[in-house]
């Protein structure tokens, strides 16, 4: 187990997702500025009206895009592995906590549901038409690279960073980019049925 500083936040971060943070409370810029001098990482965690998580990813500071005269600043920070909270530790102004990490209990995923999830990212892709950057089948967590590019619902993705199942999660991931793909699809095609008369035809 290792122990670490916690910064609970209304966001999920997803393993290799990239976000920026604005740091303003005095004990998050003490975090901040520690991980900074020391080089290590500090972990996020989903707070909501439902309370605090218990499982988080760590963070690692890649960039400080700005700081300010009071002591804010604005950085990015990259998702690393997972983690558990083991215990509440005391003793610091920020939350720490002893951690382990969360590992997949399965191997790799199936090739049917990877190509079917693949299948449903480019689906939507073409259907936005948008430029996304190509996913690696082979990468170990496939799921976690997509939902760090689609937008996901904030509970949606803390449940995906708690499977322990790369196969449970690309069914599921797969399922929602197939149901956007065909709204997406349907609100052009309706909107393109619009442009002739301004109304829009049955389907």
């Amino acid at each position: 187990m290792s122990e670490i500083g916690l910064f609970p936040l209304g966001l999920v971060l997803l393993p290799g997702e990239r976000t920026p943070l604005h740091i303003f409370e005095p004990r998050y810029r003490e975090l901040i500025a520690e991980c900074l001098q020391r080089g290590t990482e500090f972990g996020i965690v989903l707070a909501d009206d439902s309370g605090m998580r218990t499982t988080g990813t760590k963070a690692a500071i890649l960039e400080v895009l700005e700081r300010f005269d009071d002591g804010r600043s604005n950085v990015v920070v990259e998702g690393r592995e997972r983690f558990q909270v083991i215990r509440l530790t005391e003793g610091r102004s920020f939350l720490t906590a002893e951690t382990e990490a969360l590992i997949d209990d399965g191997g790799p995923p199936d090739g049917e549901v990877l190509e079917t999830c693949l299948a449903a990212y480019r689906r939507l892709i073409a259907a936005a038409g948008e430029s996304f950057p190509e996913l690696e089948p082979g990468a170990p967590t496939v799921s976690f690279d997509i939902a760090a590019i689609i937008t996901f619902p904030v509970s949606t993705k803390q449940d995906l960073l708690e499977s322990t199942s790369e196969n449970e999660r690309l069914v599921r991931i797969g399922g929602f980019l197939a149901q956007a793909a065909e709204a997406v699809t349907a609100g052009r095609v309706a909107r393109e049925r619009a442009g002739g008369n301004g109304k829009v035809d049955h389907f």
